[in-house]
């Protein structure tokens, strides 16, 4: 069978249900009027993938601007859930968990991936704990957010193959994640490449990119993806990376966060990740303007205000150690609980 948006595999399954198109037609109305939240998303995405158009619109998580919504054909879609699939090595009747929301690409995709290659996805309701998901059930693959990964570290060896996407793995899960017995990838991607394009195993320095994948730098060192069987143009991100061969890639900072203090160049992500393990609450590090640096950097701390010992900075070069310490009560998040620092910072009064 040559795959096709239009085509269902045989092997297909949700909860346990072998369903092809017209079956799922009657689930997703069935979702639609009378299921919980998640059930209605997916409702919703199965009647859109199933109508007659090539295209399906997307919504952007927001995490670096406003969520906006964008046109993908269907066909790319397919084309990304094959490469998924053969990089990951996935085959039909392999057992899959849906986690995420069907609101948003990644919950979608792991949706297309069981119609398309023919896995058995069993659909639960979202959650930051994944241990009410997997009480007596193993799964060969999985897909999840960095909160789910932190909260379910206990349960995350029943599960095969698991990648983590829609924010960077930071240094303190990498470390718990090392003593997990599965398969576990940090995925590189954005709703603009129909999910990641790109993964590497916990533990590992670079990325590896799909097969459909090709990679370049612009001026700015920031990566350009070109992946003609998802997009026709060229996708340039505002990450800045080091690229050290035509498949692998290293990735540093975002060209937007970089903080010129002094003229020395710093990104925040590098510094965040030395100071993952010394601060219990939620932080990041940004640039605030400095009359005599231009730029100083400054440490952004989730909760009340506190004495912090400084020791918690000997891990930092000396540009590093932020000039300032500020405490916001609350952080703005995205729709997808990513930090929105842009909106945080605009409740910061310097």
């Amino acid at each position: 069978m040559i795959p096709n948006y239009k085509n269902i595999h045989n092997r297909f399954k949700i909860n346990g249900v072998h369903l092809d198109k017209e079956a799922l037609f009657q689930l997703a109305y069935i979702f639609i009027k009378e299921g919980e939240v998640y059930e209605k998303e997916l409702g919703e995405f199965l009647l859109d993938w199933l109508d007659d158009k090539e295209t399906i619109q997307l919504t952007t998580s927001g995490t670096t601007g406003a969520p906006k919504i964008i046109t993908i054909n269907k066909e790319a879609m397919v084309n990304s859930a094959i490469a998924t699939g053969n990089f990951f090595d996935l085959h039909p009747k392999d057992k899959a968990l849906l986690c995420l929301s069907a609101r948003y690409i990644a919950g979608k995709m792991m949706i297309v991936r069981a119609m398309l290659l023919g896995l058995e996805l069993d659909i639960m309701a979202p959650s930051s704990h994944l241990d009410d998901l997997l009480v007596d059930k193993c799964y060969d693959f999985v897909a999840i957010v960095p909160f789910q990964a932190e909260n379910s570290i206990e349960k995350l060896n029943q599960i095969k193959k698991i990648i983590i996407g829609g924010a960077k793995v930071s240094d303190e899960l990498a470390l718990k994640l090392k003593d997990v017995k599965s398969e576990i990838y940090e995925t590189y991607g954005m709703t603009e490449t129909i999910t990641h394009i790109a993964a590497k195993k916990i533990g590992e320095e670079y990325f590896n990119v799909l097969e459909h994948v090709s990679i370049a730098t612009d001026d700015r060192n920031c990566l350009v993806i070109d992946a003609p069987s998802i997009t026709n143009e060229k996708i340039v991100t505002n990450d800045i990376v080091e690229i050290h061969s035509e498949k692998q890639f290293e990735w540093l900072g975002r060209y937007d966060n970089v903080i010129n203090s002094g003229g020395v160049k710093l990104f925040p992500e590098q510094i965040e990740a030395k100071l993952a393990t010394q601060i219990a609450n939620r932080f990041f590090i940004t640039g605030l303007p400095d009359v005599i640096l231009g730029t100083k950097v400054v440490l952004v701390i989730e909760g009340k205000m506190e004495k912090l010992d400084t020791s918690i900075f000997n891990a930092l070069e000396k540009f590093e150690k932020p000039k300032d310490i500020v405490f916001v009560t609350e952080f703005v998040e995205t729709e997808t609980k990513k930090i929105n620092r842009t909106e945080t910072l605009k409740n910061i009064k310097t």
